[in-house]
């Protein structure tokens, strides 16, 4: 891959800094074990490093066809899958999610209590699949992520909900219709379990198993031969030792890729969370992304549905007006979120750069966002749980920022 920052618009010198920042702040003090980094402006590739170790105990250098566990940036692509199938007609965004699973007719938003004395009440409209892209359906994780527990919460337990046990989607989904709703869908936006339930949806509106949906309408098209639901045995050793931070802050072995649950094929893939990736194939679901749905001459997705997808979704209010619970993936100031994207709506607010970029991120401190307006995206892959630990996105996207310099400069 050739890379050329000052074609892209960069001075090398500065973009540079992000190997150092990364190399002083993070690899060398082992607060991380590797990390990628990639940036393209302009079609071009301003900056490509992989650096560190993919696996420290096996003493295995991070290389450019690691692959990651990538969490919540399976979300976007799930997005993407179900949106493809509005575009045939098969759906609406305002349809009742009861139109596609039919006991999520008698959905009951929690009102007080917990247990057997919760006292619960009819929505006040039906949830929407829009409600279900947006994170505003009323569903939460049941308390499997860290933040503030959500009253709910142990009615998720009760119901058996795991996105790592052995039930179907259909099984899950069936499972959901017995959780109370946080809130009226609508009314406030809690990150959840909804993507999940959008991989159904993919299922059920398409006919189609989910993963072999993503494989012939995105992974095939988009040439991502390494992204899926299970590592298979022929790939075993470029797959990432996932780690997370002890008491004592030190580096300790959360998923050791021999024994990860990732080699086994799962029961009910998870839209919401489950794919693992590389560096190159989520660069290409981004070219996508930053062409406007084109990827080498082919259109997977329309300019006007990518546009409706990456617009603000919450009304005139932001993230910090409407969030409830106390994890995502995103600040909450002068953020709104879309169908499967948060965007940064104020610069000021968020106190960041890059306003009107899309992004996401994942658990294990993965993270991408496509700026249209300068023609530009990047992509962190690591493997650190919780993402929450350092802000990565934060960091990089001020050094990249900080790069970019005026043509007549070049």
């Amino acid at each position: 891959m050739t890379v050329d920052p000052r074609a892209a618009g960069f001075c090398p010198d500065k973009l540079d800094r992000l190997s150092t920042h990364l190399q002083d702040h993070y690899l060398t003090p082992e607060k991380i074990a590797g990390c990628q980094v990639l940036v393209k402006r302009r079609g071009i590739t301003a900056f490509d490093a992989s650096m560190g170790q993919m696996d420290m105990a096996r003493g295995k250098p991070m290389d450019a066809d690691t692959i990651f566990r990538i969490y919540s940036m399976t979300k976007p692509v799930t997005s993407i899958a179900l949106m493809m199938l509005f575009e045939e007609g098969r759906f609406q965004l305002t349809d009742p999610v009861y139109k596609f699973i039919p006991s999520w007719r008698s959905h009951q938003v929690w009102v007080e209590g917990e247990g057997k004395s919760m006292v619960t009440r009819a929505p006040t409209s039906p949830m929407t699949v829009q409600h279900l892209l947006c994170h505003t359906a009323g569903l939460t994780y049941g308390g499997f992520l860290s933040g503030m527990e959500l009253p709910v919460d142990s009615a998720y337990a009760a119901a058996g909900i795991s996105r790592r046990s052995t039930d179907s989607l259909e099984v899950f989904v069936e499972k959901l219709a017995n959780v109370p709703l946080l809130y009226d869908p609508g009314t406030r936006w809690s990150y959840s379990m909804a993507t999940d339930v959008c991989g159904y949806l993919v299922e059920v509106i398409s006919g189609q198993p989910f993963e072999q949906f993503l494989q012939e309408r995105l992974f095939k098209p988009l040439e991502m031969v390494d992204t899926g639901f299970t590592v298979p045995d022929a790939k075993l050793d470029r797959f990432s030792a996932c780690y997370e931070r002890a008491t004592n802050k030190s580096l300790r072995l959360q998923d050791d890729p021999e024994t990860s649950h990732y080699r086994t094929p799962p029961s009910g893939p998870s839209g919401a969370g489950g794919l693992v990736s590389t560096m190159q194939d989520y660069s290409h679901f981004c070219d996508m992304l930053i062409q406007r749905g084109c990827f080498r001459g082919k259109q997977l997705i329309s300019p006007t549905t990518l546009e409706l997808m990456t617009r603000n979704h919450l009304g005139k209010s932001s993230l910090a007006q409407m969030a409830v619970g106390g994890f995502s993936e995103t600040s909450n100031e002068g953020v709104g979120f879309g169908l499967g994207f948060a965007t940064t709506m104020n610069a000021v607010a968020s106190g960041t750069v890059g306003e009107g970029d899309f992004y996401w991120g994942g658990l294990a401190s993965t993270l991408f966002w496509v700026d249209p307006t300068e023609d530009l995206y990047a992509i962190f892959m690591a493997q650190l749980i919780p993402s929450s630990t350092f802000n990565f996105r934060g960091q990089i996207k001020n050094i990249v920022y900080g790069a970019i310099q005026e043509a007549q400069q070049q």
